[in-house]
């Protein structure tokens, strides 16, 4: 394909809208889904057939490699209606090139970024009445892509589908929620996909977090896979530590996800004179400042929730509870973050993009 290849998208829509059968004050992340979605496939060397077409199952074959060699990618992306009903996203090019290095890393093709971002845009403008104003409504953007070429040989397929979906979503809030810190388990290793968003790093994860719920946590705190004694992400997102008035984090690496929230909550930090570090976090340290009193907050950062404070965690079963704050690092950036995807306060760093 030649590198100024256009594509035009067919827009297929729906007879009738779901959209009044939908409680948008009850919603129940990620299991509500809007008309239509976005697909393209990828064949004989070639992206063809982009299309928006209404949300509905489709049929793969049984030796599909997806289901027996792991092919499998997504993202995690939002949009927002301000009040004006313009709708925007956030950092989208950072979801994109992402994407594509996961694809690069799953022996997968890269997605035209025609594709990917008109595909999204065209989308977002047929299903916008799903989009809900004010703060803490968003519609949760979904892109992923799977190996559809049949065959159980072991190799890359030869065919792939590339997917949009859309779900509504409201303010994202697990409650209160302690962390187990692994001893054994790990999320990634190096060398290995810890760095791709590939479905396969989350299914990992499923086991040893079902294991902390039965002993009482809701997440757990990765460490690294050689000495595990290296802090790494807390369940599905990237995690930062509060020690006296410096905030710490992980540095990014082939294990741990280059994650937008992550970043974006640095710079944010970093622009409000909050001392930032991204360096190895040790468990030692954690421990030694939960003791003398030094370790004020831990957070996870991700798409879905933003911010997600942690209030206590475990090491060698021993309990460390963290210390209640009326204005924590936590809800401040947060706060701040979530008014410039909101369109609420002036983005100064050029984050957000209307669509």
């Amino acid at each position: 394909m030649s590198a100024t290849q256009t594509y035009k998208i067919e827009v297929l829509k729906a007879s009738t809208s779901k959209i009044k059968e939908v409680d948008f004050d009850n919603l129940h992340f990620g299991e509500v889904f809007t008309d239509h979605l976005f697909e393209c496939d990828f064949k004989n060397g070639e992206w063809q057939n982009p299309t928006i077409k209404p949300y509905a199952p489709f049929l793969l074959d049984p030796s599909a490699k997806v289901f027996h060699y792991g092919q499998a990618i997504f993202e995690g992306m939002k949009a927002y209606k301000d009040d004006n009903d313009g709708i925007w996203l956030f950092r989208p090019d950072e979801n994109y090139h992402r994407f594509n290095h996961s694809a690069t890393r799953m022996a997968m093709p890269e997605v035209p970024e025609e594709i990917f971002m008109e595909g999204l845009n065209q989308l977002l403008k047929l299903d916008e009445a799903w989009i809900q104003k004010g703060k803490g409504n968003t519609m949760y953007i979904r892109p992923f892509m799977i190996a559809t070429g049949a065959g159980v040989i072991a190799n890359p397929s030869d065919e792939y589908k590339f997917m949009i979906l859309l779900s509504p979503a409201k303010s994202y809030y697990s409650g209160e929620v302690k962390v187990l810190i692994a001893e054994h388990y790990s999320r990634a290793a190096n060398g290995g996909i810890g760095a791709a968003k590939a479905a396969g790093n989350y299914a990992a994860q499923f086991y040893p977090t079902n294991l902390a719920n039965k002993a009482g946590f809701q997440q757990v705190i990765w460490t690294d896979d050689a000495t595990h004694t290296k802090l790494e992400e807390a369940g599905t997102m990237n995690v930062f530590f509060r020690i006296n008035d410096t905030l710490y984090t992980a540095p990014t690496s082939e294990r741990i996800l280059d994650g937008v929230t992550r970043k974006s909550l640095i710079d944010l930090a970093k622009r409000e004179g909050i001392n930032v570090e991204v360096r190895p976090v040790l468990v030692s340290e954690l421990v030694e400042g939960a003791k003398n009193g030094s370790l004020k907050e831990i957070f996870g950062a991700g798409t879905a929730a933003v911010v997600n404070p942690i209030i206590g965690f475990s090491y060698q079963e021993v309990y460390y509870e963290l210390p209640k704050l009326e204005n924590s690092v936590a809800s401040q950036l947060k706060e701040k973050l979530t008014n410039i995807q909101h369109k609420l306060a002036e983005d100064t760093f050029g984050w957000t993009v209307k669509v």
